[in-house]
């Protein structure tokens, strides 16, 4: 019985069709890349304070002793962002022609809020939704709402998108998940309102992730076994980082957030015309019993690569007993089945969550970090890049625990030592947090192939499924460690650095992969350290009770 890698080996292995289909492919997901991080620029607060109005009746005095003073998050003393002095008690005491802090205790005044709204420093943004709708002081909280609902849209399309690529095709929905980012995007452009906005930016979160999981699906199986393995770790990957890349440049000389977004979107446009050269997966057309449209699709391929195709490509006969030989059908609750796959289950969750907790939460904290924000966001978007590619050729050579632990362990001791920085050398700040990014994103990028072959054959995908679940929810939550920053400028990192690190260190629990076979059956997988040490003990002691040991002398 021969498999579709087999029925499709006479194509080769990296032809003109193979390079066009990964080349294109990687490509469709650019954009996921800078509209998965543009929050970060759309939605930035400016640094900001009380509007004093221009008719009330101050002194020049008054006027710029009209905001308290107030400890920020670093320490340092600056005029209040939310608070003001009464302006009517003031204008009193300017007629009177009292003095601040000679006449006149400021400690003693009586406050107000901001009620004639905010002045906004524009010399980085000159317009973002935080300006525009005021969503600062007490809306602050709006802000990593709005990214927090976005990413709750990334995790309701992983949901969703598997089921509807296997029932309606690959194609199909990645092109509609196009349609979707690229569309509501610019619908997001006339956004009235913050609600309005927000639900937008759900949708676009929704298509953002089902075209990712699309391009990825296609890509894999399309391509053979040789170019696919490069396809998941560099191709798509390196692709994302160019888009994130891509990002800085574009909010740099482009500061009004509507315009921003609008320039953001137009890229998608160009994605249309690869309708004409992405074919639909012949693996997935085959498990419908299209086989005549596949065997169609893989000609063409083969007249690309100037080879010959057999006669039949695809036997019917041999798809009917590749049909009844399937396996019965695994649920989830095959994850929790045995002590062994139910602790691998937790450990991966957990693994996941909070590598994508750091991953996202070092992202979306660089315009915090001192220096041009978007200077700082290029940089940790370039850093991306070796990341993928030290993850590809780490696994290649090495156990997947220790690659994994040393990466985690890499990123979260470096973030956790920023703390020791001091506040002038912010260069060294800056370097520290790219090496942190550097590690979480290799761990990241390899955490993927490690969940695949911890899992057996019958639940792998389900596995993988869960892991990624658990990715989106560290994504909905990481915005929350960013916003802790308002309080302690580096509080985020050091709680992103110490859940890192400990997440680190009990990786090495899990068992080894690296150079195994991978497990067919749930009974198969491999046992987790912790229970291997205790099933040892526990047998030694068995075997001292029945005198087949003897005791040591001392």
């Amino acid at each position: 019985m021969r498999d579709y890698d087999q029925a499709t080996s006479f194509l080769g292995k990296w032809g003109p069709f193979q390079r066009t289909i990964f080349f294109l492919l990687s490509a469709s997901t650019i954009p996921n890349g800078f509209n998965g991080m543009s929050v970060m620029f759309l939605s930035a607060t400016p640094e900001h304070r009380c509007l004093v109005p221009a008719d009330a009746n101050l002194s020049a005095a008054w006027r710029n002793a009209s905001l308290p003073m107030e400890k920020q998050a670093d320490g340092t003393w600056a005029e209040s962002r939310c608070r003001r002095y009464r302006l009517a008690l003031l204008s009193n005491f300017s007629a009177l022609k009292l003095s601040p802090g000679v006449d006149v205790d400021l400690g003693k005044l009586p406050q107000e809020p901001c009620l004639d709204g905010w002045s906004y420093d524009t010399d980085v943004y000159h317009s973002t939704t935080a300006t525009e709708w005021n969503l600062v002081c007490d809306e602050d909280w709006k802000g990593p709402l709005t990214t927090s609902l976005f990413f709750a849209g990334v995790l309701a399309g992983s949901f969703i998108s598997g089921q509807l690529s296997d029932r309606f095709g690959r194609k199909p929905v990645l092109f509609a998940t196009m349609a979707v980012q690229t569309g509501f995007s610019f619908i997001q452009v006339f956004s009235n309102s913050w609600e309005m906005f927000t639900v937008l930016f759900l949708i676009v979160g929704m298509g953002q992730i089902s075209n990712y999981v699309a391009a990825f699906i296609i890509g894999s199986e399309i391509l053979g076994k040789s170019e696919r393995v490069i396809y998941s770790t560099l191709g798509v990957c390196v692709c994302f980082a160019i888009g994130y890349m891509v990002l800085p440049l574009f909010a740099y000389f482009i500061r009004d957030w509507r315009m921003l977004l609008l320039a953001l979107s137009v890229p998608g446009l160009f994605c249309i015309p690869l309708w004409w050269f992405i074919p639909e997966s012949p693996q997935w057309l085959l498990s419908q019993g299209r086989v005549q449209e596949a065997e169609l699709i893989i000609r063409k391929a083969a007249k690309m690569n100037g080879v010959t195709a057999p006669a039949i490509i695809f036997d019917i006969s041999e798809m009917e007993d590749l049909k009844s030989r399937q396996q019965k059908k695994h649920t989830v609750l095959d994850l929790m089945k045995t002590t062994n796959v139910r602790t691998i289950t937790v450990m991966t969750a957990f693994l996941w969550l909070i590598i994508s907790i750091g991953y996202f939460g070092v992202s979306l904290s660089t315009p915090n970090l001192h220096g041009d924000p978007y200077l700082n966001c290029f940089l940790m978007a370039a850093i991306e890049v070796p990341a993928y590619v030290a993850a590809w050729l780490l696994l290649r050579k090495l156990p997947r625990r220790y690659c994994l632990c040393s990466t985690l362990l890499l990123g979260g001791v470096l973030l956790l030592l920023i703390q020791l920085v001091p506040p002038e050398l912010s260069i060294l700040s800056i370097a520290m947090t790219m090496v942190g990014k550097f590690g979480i994103t290799a761990a990241f990028s390899m955490v993927y192939v490690y969940t695949a072959e911890l899992y057996p054959t019958v639940v792998r995908n389900m596995g993988v499924g869960v892991g990624s679940m658990s990715s989106r929810v560290g994504s909905v939550i990481s915005p929350y460690f960013v916003y802790l920053g308002a309080y302690h400028k580096l509080l985020p990192y050091i709680m992103m650095g110490s859940l890192t690190v400990t997440i680190g260190l009990l990786t090495l629990i899990l068992p080894e992969s690296f150079g195994k076979p991978l497990p067919e059956t749930i009974d198969q997988v491999q046992m987790v350290r912790i229970f291997r040490c205790r099933k040892h003990s526990f047998s030694k002691e068995n075997e001292k009770a029945n005198g087949i040991i003897k005791a040591t002398p001392l």
